[in-house]
């Protein structure tokens, strides 16, 4: 039974592959230190995080990316899905470099707004 309501969610928040092209989650959530965590915490108090250890917080790559704006939006036939920031979908005819060029910009919008280096969690041949 709990397998069918994770399907479910799933379905509703990722797009199906064989629709729209893409590789599910794309980037890995970066772990911070406390201090970058509380310096992040004090300018966006909302901001969701995982606790990792005395040290070290996870904060959610989607929600950065969504915070840069990139949530719905394109580059090219490469985009970002509009019901999950992590998921980078194929438009239409999209070639691997538009996707990694639409990595890369979001990576560094990400860079420039948090601070942080986000990283894909899929490999790139």
């Amino acid at each position: 039974m709990a397998i069918s309501v994770i399907i479910d969610i799933r379905r509703q928040k990722l797009p199906d592959p064989e629709v729209m092209g893409n590789a599910g989650s794309f980037f890995m959530n970066p772990v911070v230190s406390r201090q970058q965590f509380e310096q992040l915490q004090a300018a966006y108090p909302t901001m969701p995080h995982y606790f990792v250890d005395d040290e070290h917080e996870k904060i959610p790559a989607g929600w950065m990316i969504d915070q840069c704006g990139w949530k719905g939006r394109s580059l090219g036939r490469a985009g970002v899905h509009d019901k999950q920031a992590l998921v980078l979908v194929n438009l239409g005819g999209a070639t691997g470099q538009e996707i990694v060029t639409l990595c890369q910009t979001i990576c560094k919008d990400v860079r420039q707004k948090f601070g942080i280096d986000i990283h894909p969690e899929v490999n790139i041949i």
